[in-house]
């Protein structure tokens, strides 16, 4: 693995390059982009899978996101769709200057929330030639839909307008975090869904806990989000080949399942495959080394056909 880094407007994305065993410069390889989860850094799942896939024979660029992680940006913890989308536009920008990657054949793979925001590049970065995801999630859905309740994106938005109206007149950024911050946090919340506990057991312990995955959410960054779609106008431009992964376990409130189904639905790629991996959960396709091998078996085999 090699540290690397790449300009997006004027500040610098860190990312790992995978390298693939027995690395040749000489050689052009094919080369997938890996983007981590919202709340996550390149260091977490998101090196799993680029190690498993740099096992395969790929060069696999693993980036934080602008704000987050190791990368720089304008702020810090944005989560911003527009932004989170260009990442993976310049992403490929940097891997065709490398000579060692074949520009011809690149592809690209998210994680969760990573795996709505590398659909939505796909859409217009048609330097991905094959699209893989693995639990992923419609991050603007998510924040419509957060309690579950019709209007619960209505009743956010006027909060989060009132804090920026806030920090307009001089207030401090208001910085939330994602989930609890522990399980004691976990317990006196109530809080009971499958997504939520394991995301705490994830992120919160010795089984993810990364120094780049700190928790932490701007939350006037999540404005746009409320209008924005990850899966808008994939039966118009969706055409790369398409991988899904997902779950058979027990859905949970960030709602991978039924993203998987409805993003397979409405791809207009003539390509494209479904794979339930039986009885695991989303955060078992984290980290847990069965459903992960499934996941990355079925993943490699796609992109072996398709790159």
């Amino acid at each position: 693995m090699k540290s690397v880094s790449f300009k997006h407007k004027t500040w610098e994305v860190a990312a790992n390059l995978h390298l693939p065993k027995g690395f040749d410069e000489t050689k052009a390889y094919p080369a997938i982009v890996v983007a981590h989860p919202i709340s996550s850094c390149k260091e977490q799942t998101a090196a799993i899978y680029a190690d498993q896939l740099a096992e395969a024979g790929y060069l696999c660029l693993a980036f934080d996101a602008s704000t987050q992680g190791a990368s720089g940006g304008p702020d810090q913890y944005l989560e911003d769709p527009a932004s989170r989308v260009e990442d993976f536009r310049c992403a490929a920008d940097y891997l065709v200057t490398l000579d060692f990657v074949d520009s011809d054949r690149i592809g690209v793979l998210g994680i969760c929330g990573g795996g709505g925001y590398a659909v939505n590049a796909a859409l217009t970065e048609r330097r991905f030639k094959a699209v893989g995801t693995v639990v992923a999630a419609n991050y603007g859905r998510l924040l419509r839909e957060a309690n579950l309740s019709g209007d619960s994106g209505l009743s956010a938005l006027e909060a989060i307008c009132a804090q920026r109206s806030a920090e307009a007149r001089g207030a401090e950024p208001a910085i939330t975090g994602y989930i609890p911050r522990n399980k004691e946090e976990l317990a006196q919340s109530g809080i009971q869904d499958v997504d939520v506990v394991e995301a705490v057991d994830y992120y919160t312990t010795r089984r993810g806990q990364q120094p780049g995955s700190p928790n932490k959410l701007n939350v006037v960054s999540t404005q746009a989000a409320f209008g924005w779609d990850a899966f808008h106008l994939v039966d118009k431009l969706l055409t790369q080949p398409l991988q899904i992964v997902i779950g058979g376990g027990q859905p949970g409130i960030f709602g991978s399942y039924r993203d998987g189904f409805e993003l397979f639905d409405k791809a207009r790629s003539d390509k494209k495959d479904l794979f339930i991996v039986p009885g695991a959960t989303h955060y078992d396709l984290y980290d847990q080394p069965e459903p992960v091998a499934q996941a990355a078996g079925k993943l490699i085999a796609f992109y072996d056909e398709n790159l």
